[in-house]
């Protein structure tokens, strides 16, 4: 098989890469580099089966082309950073939203055999029914992100209806592990490494959310790609549990040998459009026969001691 995965030198775009790779596929990968890394895919470049095209999603000319003999795309590219969005309120919708309109194009236009999309848990808001499953209602969206995503996830929909596209939406809780470059374990590692007496925590510390680790997302995603029946499929990704950020922390002060004394902004909320309990219904998934190999704290252990591993991230995360 002939993979195209948009955002591949990113996070999860270059993990699920290695694995393709892995398994024998010809992998191209196409990336901005804005938020991916050059370091992610070095490994990757080394195998003849890679292809890195350096691009943007908003290209739809380029994003064709390189969608040209290809057999399936994972299209994982998008501003991932929900914590942002009032302050640049079109980056979600160009990114998120008018990138992925191109990618099904690309697509449509190279008749591609199929497509994973990579949505997100936060597309159920505060959902009423917890932990929630694919069929949720949705109510009013509280993030720009969220609703970029689900505005992708429409489309697609409605592409795989006119256009006979086999397509597969994601949903994803938060992903831990290695590569792991923005969010709380982030933030926490390099306030704690560079003052270990003292920690600030948006919101009161009490938020619950679940996690996966990115092996286990990619186990999940291979199978439903693979195995799932039916021309269009969704499928919420997350550990079956949460935890609260205290939980978290504690695990993060373990690690580190630090013992904080910590402060709180306040209110349930870590910023605008937070969702402070978010746990998905993951029945669907695990009766393709997935089950996730590690817990949550074992995740948040193994993304810090990484973390640890290749602090050059955080000169590149200014």
């Amino acid at each position: 098989m002939h993979y195209l995965v948009t955002g591949g030198a990113g996070y999860i775009g270059s993990n699920l890469t290695d694995r393709l790779l892995s398994l024998g596929h010809r992998v191209t990968i196409y990336d901005n580099f804005s938020t991916g890394f050059y370091e992610f895919v070095e490994a990757a470049a080394k195998n003849p089966n890679f292809t890195c095209i350096e691009g943007d999603t908003l290209d739809g000319d380029k994003l064709k082309a390189a969608a040209r003999g290809v057999d399936f795309v994972f299209h994982l590219a998008a501003n991932a950073d929900v914590r942002f969005g009032v302050e640049h309120p079109r980056r979600d919708l160009e990114q998120n939203t008018i990138a992925t309109f191109n990618v099904l194009e690309a697509v449509r236009v190279n008749g591609v055999q199929g497509l994973a999309f990579s949505s997100t848990g936060s597309v159920y808001g505060e959902a009423k029914v917890v932990p929630t499953p694919e069929d949720a209602p949705f109510p009013l969206q509280t993030s720009l992100y969220g609703a970029s995503k689900l505005a992708g996830e429409g489309m697609i929909a409605a592409y795989s209806e006119g256009f006979g596209i086999k397509a597969t939406i994601f949903r994803f809780v938060s992903i831990l592990g290695p590569r792991y470059t923005h969010g709380h374990i982030f933030d926490f590692f390099r306030a704690l490494t560079t003052d270990p007496t003292r920690l600030h925590v948006l919101g009161n510390g009490r938020q619950r959310k679940s996690y996966l680790h990115v092996q286990d997302c990619i186990d999940a995603m291979l199978l439903a790609v693979t195995k799932a029946e039916g021309r269009l499929n969704v499928f919420n990704l997350g550990w079956d549990g949460y935890c609260e950020v205290l939980d978290s922390i504690g695990w993060i002060c373990n690690e580190l040998d630090a013992k904080p004394v910590l402060t709180f902004a306040g209110g349930e909320r870590g910023w605008i459009g937070d969702n402070p309990f978010i746990y998905l219904d993951t029945k669907k998934i695990c009766a393709l026969g997935w089950t996730p190999k590690f817990t949550i704290e074992q995740s948040v252990r193994e993304t810090l001691r990484w973390l640890r591993d290749n602090q050059w991230v955080f000169a590149q995360r200014t």
